[in-house]
């Protein structure tokens, strides 16, 4: 990945002018309803400038190469993990939440350093095998300072924000070691978006009953349902991503994406509702924090990348 490669890509291309086009959709479509409908669009507009600050930066990425996006996908974990981290209480504990950043860096090295045995970029061997070496170091720290008591619950929290925002959704970095790193990165970040207003627009239709209802009341069955179908059919549409899958991978694409997503996002909104809070953060104009908007890339990321490993390899 380089500057000068994404700019030759069909891919990359391909997709700079077709999220362009969706922005400039919805630009007009918000406009009209507000001008000449007169609806109170005001949240929406807060929304959609998200958008418009978001979708450069993730552009410019992409643009910039292979590490930018091992970089910027670290520092996403990095950023989220300090909302969960505030949100929970373990922000409080500097020796467990720095471990967890030493940890996240740790896995961006591995992700951008080649594999010494076959002298590929990114370390596949030591990126998956991350996790124990973290999850070690974590429970040996109540050790090294001596302290037992009260220790248990920083330790699983601290595993549990590793493992899921640092290693979880690390692999979509990974991703950009693959043969293919903008059809891949551009589809999942694309499709898992567009799972999202799909679950918002079918429920507004069609939702009469809730999904669940004491975790997020808001989301309903006609809401899951509808946006799984419709993900169903976006790897079919955006096929030129990856015209080398087949149609077990592109049906299994389709579910990773319509069902991991909407996980990703019930899971987060357990940890909210039992602490208390509406977003895990405020650092996104009409988003909420970093970890309300991948936590939909936190089960699809990893799912997919090993779905790509197992039937074509990522290199």
């Amino acid at each position: 990945m380089s500057p000068t490669q994404a700019l030759h890509s069909p891919i990359f291309l391909t997709y700079l002018v077709l999220v362009a086009g969706v922005l400039a959709y919805a630009g007009i479509a918000i406009a009209f309803f507000q001008w000449v409908l007169h609806k109170p669009m005001g949240s929406v507009w807060l929304t959609y400038k998200g958008w418009l600050i978001m979708v450069p930066i993730v552009t410019a990425a992409v643009l910039l190469g292979r590490w930018a996006v091992i970089v910027g996908a670290a520092l996403l974990s990095i950023f989220g993990f300090k909302e969960f981290a505030r949100a929970t209480g373990l922000y409080r504990d500097w020796w467990m939440t720095a471990a967890v950043y030493l940890a996240i860096v740790a896995l961006a090295a591995a992700s951008a350093i080649n594999d010494p045995f076959t002298g590929h970029p990114g370390w596949f061997g030591l990126y998956m095998a991350m996790p124990v070496f973290a999850i070690n170091l974590l429970v040996i720290i109540p050790v090294i300072r001596n302290q037992p008591k009260g220790q248990l619950q920083g330790i699983a929290l601290s595993i549990l924000g590793f493992i899921y925002i640092g290693w979880m959704f690390g692999h979509l970095g990974f991703l950009a070691n693959s043969n293919n790193p903008y059809g891949y990165l551009l589809f999942l970040v694309l499709a898992t978006e567009l799972n999202d207003v799909a679950a918002f627009t079918f429920g507004k239709l069609f939702g009469r009953q809730p999904l669940r209802s004491n975790i997020s009341p808001r989301k309903t069955w006609g809401g899951a349902i509808g946006a799984a179908a419709f993900s169903m059919a976006v790897p079919w549409a955006l096929r030129f991503s990856f015209p080398h899958f087949s149609t077990r991978q592109l049906l299994l694409t389709g579910l990773i994406v319509g069902v991991g997503g909407q996980l990703g996002d019930l899971s987060i909104s357990v940890i909210k509702r039992d602490i208390g809070v509406k977003d895990m953060g405020g650092s996104i104009p009409g988003h909420g924090g970093i970890l309300d908007r991948i936590d939909s890339l936190i089960f699809v990321a990893p799912l997919f990348a090993h779905m790509v490993h197992y039937f074509n390899g990522l290199r």
